[in-house]
């Protein structure tokens, strides 16, 4: 982990398959809000999805979420597990993740940055200037 960084990798079960997959969960003070969710497919090719960090956080107490990423806790043949549902047009995905695990990444974040402090961390005029720039670049 560096300053700004929280990273992880876990073994994650995607619902219905005989063996895990590798998923990245990463955090980055930059974008304190969002949490990104990798799943490693073929090849080493790693498919992403930003989860706003507070859902993840009610996710691992009860369900949450509403439209494309919903979350809830489960008891799975006696493994505590966070389920995640992820909904995209192309279809969905049911990921099971172990709950410990989870938490203990979720904790790492808020050593990082409180729940409450993410708008202190966010350069809206850097982010507005680089969105400026890249949409003036077309």
């Amino acid at each position: 982990m560096t300053n700004d960084l929280v990273q992880q990798d876990m073994f994650t079960v995607l619902h219905g398959q005989p063996a895990p997959v590798v998923t990245r969960w990463s955090y980055s003070a930059y974008d304190p809000f969002a949490v990104s969710l990798a799943v490693r497919a073929r090849h080493d090719r790693w498919v992403e999805w930003l989860i706003g960090r507070e859902l993840v956080i009610d996710g691992l107490e009860g369900p949450a979420g509403e439209g494309d990423v919903r979350m809830r806790p489960r008891t799975v043949q006696g493994y505590d597990i966070v389920e995640i549902e992820i909904r995209s047009h192309d279809g969905r995905a049911v990921l099971e993740v172990d709950r410990g695990l989870l938490r203990s990444f979720v904790e790492q974040t808020l050593e990082l940055v409180p729940l409450g402090t993410e708008a202190d961390r966010m350069d809206l005029d850097g982010e507005i200037a680089r969105i400026t720039r890249s949409c003036g670049a077309e």
